[in-house]
């Protein structure tokens, strides 16, 4: 194992914990030899099993605490109230006992192994897909450093964030990455978000089995749905706005009730009665979701109006497969 590189990633409470857990089982999956780090907020360490699950995966959880008046990022938060979960994650800049570290959000999902991304430079990091010319925050390469952690809270306390979290302080603070170095772009591969999948149909065809990181973006995660092991099926609520492609919602799903439902009950996280994968045991032990019936039919006029919101309904009448068919009509 390279023990001064390692894959970081942030949780901020319990429920956030389910995606890391998934997220740490896949690094491990595919063998990464890279050690696994999980900052962890006071709310997350409050609940010891929880964390007690954290540290069977991850090689070192380390509490982070901006509130803290202890911690450098305390006068910044006074200045910043706003910013209290992005100073929390530039904390990941501390971590000086390594020489480089990819930070992973908890809700990425890792389907192949990555460790070649420790041979990018600080600041590697894949395009966002709504702003292309600025990098999305949920993946990306950098070099801890206690000069360059200061620079960043003096920034955040001058500047702010353009769009309230770390992707637009990050963006404002490594200013040149959309032209100064082209090495540093990483391949949408390593950073594919379903919300891409859906604007871009043919690319997703042709490179989306390239895929190795998934970015669950978006307001529904994963852990909002709930699972039937018995027949695979993932169920929930699909008229909340969803960009989670089913496909992939079913391979977190199917990870997370193989291998960490088994930790979440040993540590008593879960009762033993939930082990049966039940969909609605399993959603009682992760967030509690409705299912409701199929709703009636809408106009054109209206989907229409719901695509341009971005609240398309890609797990029914706008599913993949659905569109595909809908373009193999039209070039036929």
């Amino acid at each position: 194992m390279t023990a001064d590189q390692a894959f970081v990633t942030l949780v901020t409470n319990d429920v956030y914990c389910k995606g890391a857990l998934v997220l740490g089982t896949t690094l491990r999956n595919h063998k990464t030899s890279r050690k696994l780090v999980v900052l962890a907020t006071p709310q997350v360490s409050q609940s010891m099993s929880t964390r007690a699950v954290l540290q069977k995966i991850y090689d070192e959880v380390r509490l982070v605490d901006v509130l803290d008046s202890g911690d450098s990022a305390h006068l910044t938060l006074m200045k910043r109230p706003e910013l209290g979960v992005t100073l929390t994650k530039l904390h990941c800049w501390t971590l000086t006992h390594y020489s480089k570290c990819v930070f992973m959000d908890a809700d990425t999902m890792v389907v192949s192994n990555i460790d070649e991304l420790f041979e990018r430079e600080e600041l590697s990091a894949a395009p966002d897909p709504g702003w292309p010319d600025c990098f999305n925050s949920g993946v990306f390469v950098f070099r801890p450093s206690k000069e360059t952690y200061d620079q960043l809270l003096t920034f955040c306390s001058e500047k702010g964030s353009f769009d309230g979290g770390d992707q637009g302080i990050l963006n404002s603070f490594f200013s040149n990455w959309a032209t100064a170095d082209i090495s540093k772009h990483l391949p949408f591969i390593y950073n594919l978000s379903s919300i891409a999948i859906y604007s871009y149909l043919p690319a997703f065809k042709q490179y989306g089995s390239n895929a190795k990181v998934v970015h669950f973006l978006g307001r529904v995660k994963p852990w909002n749905y709930s699972y039937d092991s018995k027949t695979k099926s993932v169920h929930g609520d699909f008229q909340e706005s969803s960009t989670l492609h089913p496909d992939f919602l079913a391979m977190w799903w199917s990870i997370f009730s193989t291998s960490v439902i088994p930790l979440l009950t040993e540590k008593g996280v879960l009762k033993p009665s939930e082990t049966g994968c039940q969909a609605d045991a399993i959603t009682e032990g992760v967030s509690q979701i409705r299912v409701t019936p199929s709703p009636p039919p809408i106009s054109s006029e209206e989907r229409k109006q719901r695509w341009e919101q971005g609240q398309a309904d890609y797990m029914g009448e706008d599913s993949f497969e659905n569109i595909q068919k809908k373009l193999d009509s039209f070039l036929k």
